[in-house]
Order: structure tokens, then C-alpha cells, then sequence
């Protein structure tokens, strides 16, 4: 829910973050790169269990966002696999969104 101040109640916080917040490329690529180190450890480093489970509360806590919130959040990751260099982590990004459940497979 947005109000008319720019602040965003979600998930038991209010954050005031705007369009152009240089946070929002930072925390989103913070967020993915968690994933991705979840995605890719080994089962001695991380309970692939709670691996799973963590990433489904990422996912689960992403489709929790306003819709425009959700649009803003797929054009930072569509940025920042544009500016990728490496072509694995620029894959990684370019999957995200659905891998982590926000679009559906346009196939299907």
C-alpha cells in the first residue's frame, strides 16, 4: 500500500523509498546474489531444505509488492543484467524473475 507521501507499507515496515532511490539497483542486486549463493551451494554449506525454503519466502515476499513496486523491481533487474558482463550471472539475472515465481513462463 502506497500513500500519498511515497511510503510503502508492506510486511510490517514502511519504507520511503522513491523511483530513483539509489538504493533500490543496490538491495535488488543484493537480493539476487543472495539467491544465487543460495541456488548454488553445496548441501554441506546450506540444509538444502532451508535453502528451498528461503528462497520461496523471497519469492512469496516479492509478490507481496504493489504492482508498481513489482514494475520497478523487474526493470532493475532487466537493468542489471543488461549491464552485466559475466554471461553466467547475467543469465542468473535475465532467469530471476521467473525462477523466482514473479512472471509466468510465456510458453506455458
Amino acid at each position: 500500500m502506497t500513500d500519498p507521501r511515497g511510503a510503502v507499507a508492506g510486511l510490517g515496515y514502511v519504507a520511503h523509498m522513491t523511483d530513483r532511490d539509489p538504493l533500490v539497483p543496490a538491495l535488488t542486486r543484493l537480493l539476487v546474489d543472495i539467491v544465487r549463493w543460495l541456488d548454488d551451494c553445496d548441501d554441506d554449506e546450506v540444509n538444502p531444505d532451508s535453502a528451498v525454503k528461503m528462497m520461496e519466502t523471497i519469492g512469496w515476499a516479492l509478490l507481496q509488492l504493489p504492482s508498481d513496486q513489482r514494475r520497478r523491481f523487474l526493470q532493475v533487474i532487466t537493468d542489471l543484467a543488461e549491464a552485466e558482463q559475466e554471461p553466467a550471472v547475467r543469465d542468473f539475472l535475465k532467469s530471476f524473475p521467473l525462477d523466482i515465481g514473479m512472471i509466468e513462463d510465456e510458453e506455458s
